[in-house]
């Protein structure tokens, strides 16, 4: 007999306190267990201390706004971040995925409708890393997946899990280029829609923790309108 799955864990940050607590009490209702932070800039001391599986974010919030979190959090939590806002334009709801949420809804939101999307996002986040069993090297760079540690020139990387299977997806793969298509379908199970920018922002973070150069990129290049290139021989110097 298997042990019973734990309750999922959310992080509501929502600042009307009415609305926070509907929402509370009918994800509880269903399971899940949730705490509400009211601030933006609390959320990320938040995390130390609650490691929640998935973040519901409002956009107005005071102290920091939702949309400055969405660009912060992916360095400090590694779970999908959903949306959930009173402005609904497309322009609203392109600029917030483009900044790194995993998906948004408008407010007001049906319940149910609220708890297949968490259930979606939480079932594509799901998926354990695809590694394979042996370390790979390239110059002064080495990638071990048993423990997901990064090292170039002998000095520890500190990427994110996500940062982390895109880097092993293309440096498993060396020396070909990855479409954006295949890239989303192996690691978010998605199709690539031709506007969303998740993981373009996750490679240039990616760049920018592998010294590689920005502006020309010479270790994961981008080849225009195919995809992305890891370089395996730019990693010597």
């Amino acid at each position: 007999m298997t042990d019973p799955q734990p309750p999922h864990r959310v992080l509501l940050v929502e600042d009307d306190i009415r609305l926070a607590n509907l929402i509370m009490d009918y994800l509880k209702s269903h399971g899940i267990h949730v705490e509400v932070e009211r601030r933006g800039d609390t959320v990320l001391t938040r995390l130390i201390n609650y490691k929640p599986d998935i973040i519901l974010l409002d956009i107005m919030l005071p102290g920091m706004d939702g949309l400055t979190l969405c660009e912060k959090l992916p360095d400090y939590f590694a779970g999908p971040i959903l949306l959930m806002s009173a402005l609904g334009s497309a322009e609203d709801q392109v600029k917030g995925l483009e900044l790194g949420a995993d998906d948004y809804v408008v407010k007001p939101v049906d319940p149910a409708l609220l708890i297949a999307r968490i259930n979606n996002l939480l079932r594509r986040t799901a998926k354990p890393p695809k590694v394979e069993s042996h370390c790979l090297s390239f110059g002064k760079l080495s990638i071990d997946p048993h423990v997901q540690v990064i090292r170039l020139d002998d000095l520890e990387v500190d990427l994110t899990s996500h940062e982390f299977e895109l880097l092993w997806l293309l440096a498993s793969q060396a020396g070909q280029v990855l479409s954006r298509q295949y890239i989303y379908q192996y690691l978010l199970n998605i199709d690539f829609d031709g506007k969303d920018r998740k993981i373009d922002v996750r490679v240039s973070r990616l760049r920018k923790k592998l010294g590689d150069n920005v502006e020309t990129p010479f270790r994961i290049k981008t080849v225009w309108g195919q995809g992305y290139l890891f370089a395996p021989e730019a990693w010597t110097n």
